[in-house]
């Protein structure tokens, strides 16, 4: 039998007091929200607020659950990585409680928007699951997609739970 390997990524869609949400500009990628690949050793948790941290300089709580996706498209990689096989990725919502917004290699810049100004802005291939952390309070989300050729997000299959 051969094991499937996935690799695990956490994402947070992190809001302060004011209602605001942070996004981070990646150098590839546009406007997104902050998150990345959970390391060896640490805990989903521990990655996404290692992530957070070096990509934003915010410290954050984990407030909710959105969704779990499966972007099962396997794609060439970086950075010596030659391959980037299925990779799960846990969003979450995540409160704003401290730290001052700074930039690293992974965000150009920083910044607080609007809701409205975030989905003017952000990373087509992030949209969908940014709509879905909207409704966190509604609904829970399991969900299988690919990005196709035109590096638009197709989704194939969608769970969708009742909160």
């Amino acid at each position: 039998m051969n094991l499937a390997t996935h690799v695990v990524g956490a994402g947070g869609v992190i809001f302060n007091e004011e209602g605001k949400v942070l996004l981070v500009k990646n150098p590839r990628k546009g406007w997104e929200y902050p998150g990345g690949m959970v390391e060896q050793g640490e805990t989903v948790a521990q990655g996404l607020i290692r992530e957070i941290k070096e990509e934003s300089g915010v410290d954050v709580d984990i407030v909710n659950l959105v969704g779990v996706y499966s972007n099962t498209k396997k794609k060439k990689g970086y950075n010596g990585v030659k391959e980037i096989p299925t990779i799960v990725t846990i969003d979450f919502i995540c409160k704003y409680i401290g730290g001052k917004l700074i930039t690293s290699e992974e965000s150009l810049e920083v910044k607080w928007f609007s809701i409205e100004e975030a989905l003017k802005i952000i990373n087509q291939k992030q949209i969908y699951r940014f709509k879905n952390a909207l409704e966190y309070k509604k609904h829970l989300y399991l969900s299988g997609y690919e990005v196709n050729s035109d590096n638009e997000l197709e989704v194939k299959e969608e769970y969708i739970f009742i909160r």
